[in-house]
């Protein structure tokens, strides 16, 4: 058994397969031949259905050369069914001839019936064997519209793939400019190196400045802090001996009045108290004062009894 003849068989047992009774081996022996059975819709094998849905039917007849199919294409012919006119099956033929020639050099006989089928989907109305003038004006202009369909279907597609294909060029040119780098010229080297130096120059101005307020926000803290290091407290001025009053001498010197000592050598000098002078410096000012001694007129004029 040659190469093509077990090639042939194999297609013809996927073939059976698919379209189960639909397909007829017509001969079987070389060179053989099949028949398809196609309709617009598959009704599962309901005949009374399919009869109802299917206005148009066709047998698709298939010789296969020996050498089918590495070098020869197979020998097509229609046999129409129902509902289909001479010139509905010339077309047919011709579409299923340019569906073989497309598939050249392996199995073509699946993509041949698909295409029927097809066609015979897109043309399932009645009155397509209807030779009068009026039908087939009718199918002329239904042709027609088909046919502008099916051009701008395939211009919008092929607008699809073209844009595709501008995105995936400039992908690439990404990548290779990735892949690549920039080349490194004295120009470009130039440019970068002058862009360079001034984000430099101004980031260093920038330092310097932020430099110069913490310096400044530095120094009027040490300086409120030196403001307030030689203030003394309440407590200091009256108890330390750096105090403005020292309260252990003037506490020693009421007692020396108390006990009423005429030792001049134990008198407390004012010298000692540590004084402030300062704080005696508008003296003056009580020159204005009026001091009334209350208890001298008390004493000298006596209430009648």
């Amino acid at each position: 058994m040659s190469d093509h003849c077990e090639e042939q068989e194999m297609e013809a047992e996927a073939l059976a397969a698919i379209f189960d009774t639909s397909f007829e081996v017509i001969s079987s022996s070389q060179p053989f031949e099949w028949s398809v059975k196609l309709v617009p819709v598959d009704c599962g094998g309901d005949e009374e259905e399919e009869e109802k849905q299917n206005h148009v039917a066709v047998k698709l007849i298939s010789k296969i050369p020996l050498d089918y199919p590495e070098e020869s294409l197979p020998e097509l012919d229609i046999e129409v069914i129902k509902g289909l006119a001479l010139e509905q099956k010339q077309d047919i033929l011709a579409l299923a001839n340019d569906e073989a020639e497309a598939n050249a050099g392996m199995p073509a006989i699946f993509a041949v019936c698909e295409a029927v089928r097809t066609w015979l989907a897109d043309n399932n109305v009645k009155g397509l064997d209807d030779g009068s003038m009026h039908a087939q004006m009718m199918r002329r202009a239904k042709e027609a519209e088909r046919s502008k369909a099916k051009a701008e279907q395939k211009f919008e597609a092929q607008k699809e793939e073209e844009e595709m294909t501008q995105a995936e060029l400039e992908e690439l040119a990404v990548r290779k400019r990735r892949a690549e780098g920039t080349p490194c010229t004295e120009e470009n080297f130039n440019a970068w190196k002058e862009k360079f130096d001034k984000e430099m120059a101004q980031k260093k101005i920038d330092d310097d400045e932020q430099a110069q307020k913490e310096v400044s926000v530095k120094k009027k803290s040490v300086e409120k802090k030196d403001d307030t290091a030689d203030r003394l407290t309440g407590f200091d001025q009256f108890s330390g001996k750096a105090g403005i009053m020292n309260l252990e001498a003037m506490e020693a010197a009421a007692e020396e009045i108390e006990n009423g000592s005429d030792d001049e050598s134990d008198d407390v000098k004012v010298e000692d108290l540590d004084v402030d002078e300062e704080l005696f410096d508008d003296d003056d000012d009580l020159d204005d004062l009026d001091f009334d001694d209350s208890d001298d007129d008390d004493d000298e004029e006596e209430p009648d009894i």
